[in-house]
């Protein structure tokens, strides 16, 4: 069966970070050129401790990455005609030390949940791994790491 993909244009965001102080002490704030989001506070121990009401880079990858594959689930579901009520998901990116090259994101963990209306658990984890397959966000991590991705189908 030949199904034709809509070409997407190049997609162009930005967003800017301003930061006051030493890496330690210092604190700086995330703000996305769309409006979207503005003065999100990032700080280095945010990062690496306790968030304390804090962004980190590492949050905003795994809310990226669960934006993306939540999309291209929607977009595979409803391609398959069999679009979804609710999809659910929940990322979790693992930054670690890797020997010689420093610490580097080894990971992201994905949980997709979705209550879709004429489709079993296997089709269902199927088209997830289509949707994985063409996430760029799970490319662009599978550069450096592991992706994995589990499929929930609720009834």
């Amino acid at each position: 069966m030949l199904i034709l993909r809509q070409l997407m244009p190049r997609i162009e965001r930005s967003a800017r970070v301003s930061w006051e102080g030493n890496l330690a002490r210092g604190i700086g704030y995330v703000s996305g050129d769309t409006g979207s989001f503005a003065e999100l506070p990032i700080s280095l121990p945010s990062r690496i401790g306790k968030p304390d009401g804090k962004t980190s880079p590492e949050e905003l990858l795994a809310a990226a990455h669960a934006g993306c594959l939540a999309t291209s689930v929607a977009g595979e579901l409803s391609r398959a005609g069999t679009p979804p009520e609710v999809l659910a998901l929940t990322a979790r990116v693992i930054m670690d030390e890797v020997e010689g090259k420093g610490h580097q994101i080894v990971a992201s963990e994905v949980d997709v949940s979705g209550r879709v209306p004429g489709i079993d658990a296997e089709a269902f984890a199927r088209i997830v791994a289509v949707a994985d397959a063409g996430c760029s966000f799970s490319a662009l991590i599978r550069a450096s790491g592991t992706v994995t991705v589990r499929a929930h189908l609720d009834s």
